[in-house]
């Protein structure tokens, strides 16, 4: 998977008196769990402008005072007007440990029955997998080129390769419903066919 590097700095006061002062500098506060102790850093708000406003997923390589983590976005925390980001939970990764996360999936090939005037719904645009962040991908794919109107593509059908996928069974990535243009066109399709055999039958009743 790839990886955003984020510059920061580690800070010692974590009251509220310096935790204002660093939003007003522009700086965010951000904590890091996962290791032996949090680690409690700042980073520039368009720091993060790569990692929180994608639609992707990356894990994050935070540079403090020349210490290198890696780590991943765990919780952001929005400001309910202005929408500035006011506080990012990060937690670390170790290669021998496995964590969840959420991984975008994407649509290959063309659905047959979407063609057919079908409607495809895509109700699972992010599965939650789990584990080693060297088998993190970066997106996991889905088949839909074998479905018809009706059909189903069930998250078992999704290849995520060392991951394990932590969804039920039964649960529906992909589908495609019959849509209202879909049904007139079959109801039209069997209306000339049987106009076709009343034609045909009429000369021979004559």
């Amino acid at each position: 998977m790839k990886s955003i590097t984020i510059n920061g700095s580690q800070r010692e006061s974590v009251g509220k008196v310096a935790t204002k002062a660093l939003r007003n500098a522009g700086q965010v506060p951000c904590v890091m769990y996962g290791g032996d102790k949090p680690v409690h850093f700042s980073a520039p708000e368009l720091a993060f402008s790569k990692l929180v406003y994608t639609p992707n997923v990356y894990t994050a390589t935070i540079e403090l005072d020349g210490a290198k983590y890696a780590a991943i976005l765990q919780d952001i925390q929005f400001h309910p007007v202005t929408d500035k980001i006011l506080h990012v939970d990060f937690y670390q990764l170790f290669d021998d440990k496995e964590v969840t996360m959420s991984i975008p999936v994407v649509l290959v090939g063309s659905a047959p029955g979407v063609l057919n005037g079908g409607s495809l719904r895509f109700p699972k645009r992010k599965l939650r997998v789990k584990a080693l962040p060297g088998d993190l991908p970066d997106f996991l794919n889905a088949d839909i080129s074998k479905l018809k109107i009706g059909s189903k593509l069930y998250v078992t059908e999704i290849d995520a390769g060392n991951c394990t996928l932590l969804h039920p069974d039964n649960t529906v990535v992909v589908q495609v419903r019959t849509s209202r243009n879909a049904t007139e066109d079959e109801e039209t399709t069997e209306e000339a066919t049987e106009g076709a055999e009343t034609a045909e039958a009429t000369p021979a009743a004559e």
